[in-house]
């Protein structure tokens, strides 16, 4: 109704909005708020009588609603707001808008110090002026404007063969025919719609109809036929590819929305403006990010609000959308059978078909393309690569989160929240939660993003010249299907036998993996080389458990080592006196060579191996290669350059560096576990409490579980014997790391079966073994951590009862962030109804509630950095920041792991949770909210351990 009303009150249809209240009322519906807002924003643009407008407010007061609401609680586009004052003031001369709510300051104890108005400090400064910060918003404008960017692919070109020339001439062709093809097959289809009478024929495309007519129709078959250019030859999943294509359609809506309602009018005012707290030649500003943005809009004043109305589409309809629109693709576009080969018949065919496939056990849809397509596209060679502008690295600082609705990019629509497919429960979580708390988290999310980042070009330009030599595996930069295994039997695949079929399988399969390897390393670089002039930002989100992420989602700091080492800050800071002995203890740790010796060690084994850095910088192709054999090569390699240049620099605490330092958490799950339990003898296993040398949990179980394997030994164990000098750390390490995650001794065991195979363990005792071992590893973590179990085991319990009952797990983070698990099932019925999945409720709780405190963690170290003018960003549990300010860094990381861990954050859960799940107003409980009741409030007992040495600890970071 709002939406239908809203539409006909933009058009002065005062009729047809009258029309709609009297069949509201004949339904016994009450008007809402949004309905009165369109009703008198009619009677402004109508110049209606003034006797209808009183009618119309005198309604509005009767139902509950007051008129300063209309300004307070209503989005508006275009000039609704001004129309709609424009009616009240037809009957009220003297009315004034409502003054907008004073800015509230959030309350969290954490933070008492960082919100302060008397502590405040001048935002931090970029290195740009007013003027290049304008200039490059316009270039990111432009870039979302367009929509798509198409790039050069780093791909080596080669010369062109006659071959190719060909084959890109056929393409060419064929894709103008499948062009207008497409057209044809949409606007006949559209046509058919439009004539349907009931929803009975097709109802699914009936229904569909109006989200056809939302775009020209030639932006349809534009983002059709940009799906075709991205086939692999193995085939796409048919739900990914529906969920793209639907997804591109709601983008492109969503960005004309803001085109029509002037909301981009207004967002590249208040940019303007906000610059201004950014650029080095302005005054500073004592203002946060997302506080200045907020204070230009309220300065604006009329216009439309940042928040569109009424735009999102459910996941059904993105799906149904992007599924119609592939059945489109596979009926239109057609190739002539015998276009590669004359001899065969001049048959049409289609260019892609629908398959079922295997995935583990489940079977999966796939639209795989013909071989003769992917043969012209090989062809073809082509050089290009088309990208959603979102994929791309910003050019400009990002919009600042002020809202779950509103930040990041300039126009394309970003969710702060991202969720699994059709769960809408975190963002009406969102909706409901009072805006103030949700500050901390929008704060921290605006540092991370407005960090600047630029290319390290000497590395990337080595990597790519390796992936354009076929790659090099042992070196991550994967090679070009070209190097893939070929089967050794007959070509005809009749002729094969067992054993050939098998192999022809896995060969078919190494080929799927390499394409799909090489793809992703091609985006990448593609996208690296793209800005390897350029500063740009990676505007940051963040899952249901408060764990952020860049929103680009191929090229950013989170990706593999190959991808982190052509990172650099845009900013440099000289290094100071200590900062050329951090580079060489982060090379050492890129090593893994070290990882059991203290930092003073660390740092005199880089010093002895200087003649080794320093060939590898200088001759890192033709030299003795040394950072080769490193755990993290190209890190290593970018590494051993900077510290080439600054130790070669006249003064090398002035050397100005760009490079980041990581500091990594050291079983950063396990350390939240033992603050929360104050458990000494954990704390200490995991670096929470001083140290000589640092601490490794991983040996310790080891050790642990070889002394049970001796006892059991001894007593004739058979298994014990044979296991006798195949236990390690390597062994255990994956299953301690992933216990604290809810690894069950299913999921561990087989995990442990792995790390025997690659230790050429006895294939006939794999299985006893592995059985054996996980059944140790959690003995040994039961005796070493004990709190860490009875907490674990309470979180469960606590999920499992509240599971049982039907309902999801919730809980809210000690920063305010309300947070839902989004695990459910479809019960088998005719119409699907979906109910929490006790299960995954039940096991996932634990690791998911220990992640929410680490993301809680991770921001207030960004925010207490902020304070302190500090350049932090991190990759979860890894922090990075300048040479220079290492030392800073760790020492705010641990305040703020003794501040958090200072709260009573289990005392806190238990209370919520008996709030939210066994309504203690009531006089009657069902049995299983009073077992619930009994279970929340046996909160586990704490240990003995001072949280305050922890700031002593000198390995709290591995």
């Amino acid at each position: 109704y709002n939406i239908v009303m809203r539409s006909w009150a933009r058009k002065g249809c005062l009729q047809r909005v009258n029309r709609l209240f009297s069949m509201l009322e004949s339904v016994g519906l009450q008007p809402s708020l949004d309905s009165y807002a369109a009703a008198l924003e009619c009677m402004g643009r109508s110049q209606s009588p003034t006797k209808a407008i009183w009618r119309c407010l005198q309604q509005l007061e009767s139902n509950g609603f007051h008129v300063d609401e209309l300004f307070q609680k209503c989005l508006f586009e275009e000039d609704e707001k001004e129309m709609m004052l424009k009616a009240i003031r037809t009957v009220q001369p003297d009315y004034q808008l409502p003054p907008p709510p004073s800015p509230q300051t959030c309350k969290s104890s954490l933070l008492q110090d960082f919100y302060s108005k008397e502590k405040t400090v001048s935002y931090p400064k970029l290195d740009f002026t007013v003027q290049e910060l304008q200039e490059r918003f316009q270039q990111q404008l432009k870039m979302e404007l367009d929509i798509t960017i198409t790039i050069e692919s780093v791909e080596a070109t080669k010369p062109l063969t006659p071959q190719a020339i060909k084959a890109r001439k056929l393409l060419a062709t064929l894709r103008a025919q499948w062009h207008d093809s497409i057209l044809q097959a949409l606007q006949k289809s559209k046509h058919n719609m439009s004539k349907l009478k009931t929803a009975y024929n097709k109802p699914s495309y009936s229904i569909l109809y109006p989200y056809l007519c939302l775009l020209p129709d030639e932006e349809y078959v534009g983002i059709m036929l940009q799906i075709l250019n991205t086939f692999s030859p193995q085939g796409e999943s048919l739900a990914v590819l529906a969920r793209e294509l639907g997804s591109k359609v709601y983008d492109r809506y969503i960005t004309q929305r803001k085109l029509r309602s002037r909301q981009l009018e207004k967002v590249q005012e208040v940019y303007k403006d906000y610059i201004h707290l950014l650029a080095k030649d302005s005054q500073p500003d004592q203002y946060l990010p997302r506080e200045y943005w907020e204070k230009l809009v309220t300065e604006a004043g009329f216009g439309p609000s940042l928040n569109l109305k009424d735009c999102s589409w459910s996941y059904m309809i993105v799906m149904r959308l992007g599924m119609y629109m592939l059945e489109l693709l596979v009926q239109a576009v057609k190739v002539p059978r015998n276009i590669l080969n004359p001899r065969l018949e001049p048959k049409l065919i289609p260019v892609l078909y629908h398959i079922y496939s295997f995935r583990s056990s489940w079977q999966v849809g796939l639209i795989k393309p013909h071989p003769i397509f992917s043969q012209m596209v090989s062809d073809a060679a082509e050089t290009m690569l088309t990208f959603n502008s979102s994929a791309i690295p910003m050019l400009c600082p990002p919009v600042p989160w002020t809202s779950p609705h509103f930040g990041a990019f300039v126009l394309n629509d970003t969710k702060l929240m991202r969720f699994v497919d059709a769960a809408v429960q975190h963002q009406l979580l969102l909706e409901q939660c009072p805006p103030v708390n949700l500050h901390p988290v929008l704060d921290a999310l605006n540092q991370l993003g407005n960090c600047p980042w630029k290319i390290n070009q000497p590395v990337l330009d080595i990597i790519i010249s390796i992936f354009n030599d076929k790659g090099n595996e042992k070196l991550d930069i994967p090679p070009p299907v070209s190097e893939a295994p070929r089967p050794s039997g007959p070509s005809s695949p009749s002729a094969l036998n067992k054993s050939q079929k098998h192999e022809l399988l896995m060969c078919k399969k190494k080929a799927a993996e390499m394409h799909s390897l090489r793809m992703d390393a091609l985006y990448k670089l593609s996208i690296a080389n793209y800005v390897r002039d350029k500063v740009f930002w990676f505007p940051h989100n963040m899952d249901f458990r408060g764990r952020t992420y860049p929103c680009p989602p191929y090229f950013n700091h989170l990706g593999n080592d190959v991808t982190r080492a052509i990172l650099l800050f845009a900013e440099g800071r000289p290094l100071g006196p200590k900062g050329l002995d951090w580079l060489k203890i982060h090379l050492v740790n890129l090593t893994g060579l070290k990882k059991k010796n203290a930092l003073q060690e660390r740092l005199e084994y880089a010093n002895e191996i200087m003649e080794e850095i320093l060939d590898s910088a200088d001759r890192p192709l033709v030299g003795r290669r040394w950072w080769m054999n490193t755990d993290e090569p190209w890190q290593a390699l970018a590494c051993c350059m900077e510290i080439a240049k600054a130790s070669r620099s006249p003064d090398p605490a002035a050397y100005i560096s760009h490079f980041p330092i990581h500091q990594d958490g050291s079983c950063n799950g396990l350390q939240h576990y033992a603050a929360l339990g104050r458990d000494l003898i954990g704390a200490t296993s995991v670096n929470l409490m001083p140290c000589s040398v640092p601490q490794d949990v991983y040996s310790a179980v080891a050790q642990q579980v070889e002394e049970f394997r001796k006892k059991d030994a001894e007593q004739g164990v058979r298994i014990a014997q044979v296991l006798q000098g195949f236990i390690s750390r390597k062994v255990v390490k994956q299953t301690v790391m992933t216990v604290v995650y809810g690894v069950t001794r299913y999921g561990g065991r087989l995990q442990m079966e792995k790390r025997l195979k690659e230790i050429e363990f006895p294939e006939e005792y794999l299985w006893e073994a592995s059985h054996y071992l996980v059944k140790q590893v959690f003995n040994s973590i039961k005796e070493m951590f004990s709190a860490t179990r009875d907490i674990q085991n309470w979180l469960t319990e606590s999920a499992k009862l509240i599971a049982q009952s039907g309902r999801t797990v919730e809980w809210v983070t000690p920063l305010g962030l309300p947070i839902v698990q989004p695990y459910y099932r479809s019960t088998s019925t005719v119409v699907s109804v979906w109910k929490p999945d006790t299960v995954k409720q039940k096991n996932a709780f634990p690791p998911n509630f220990i992640h929410s405190l680490d993301s809680t963690h991770m921001m207030l170290t960004a925010l207490h950095c902020l304070r302190q003018g500090l350049t932090f960003v991190s990759v979860h549990d890894c922090y990075w920041t300048h040479a220079l300010s290492v030392d800073v860094m760790n020492q705010i990381c641990r305040q703020q792991f003794v501040a958090l861990h200072s709260e009573k954050i289990l005392q806190d859960l238990s209370e919520f949770m008996l709030e939210k799940y066994c309504s203690p107003g009531r006089e009657t409980r069902a049995l299983w909210q009073k077992k619930l009741m009994e279970q929340l409030s046996s909160v586990p007992k704490t240990g003995e351990l001072n949280l305050h040495r922890v700031m002593d600890s000198t390995y709290f970071f591995s």
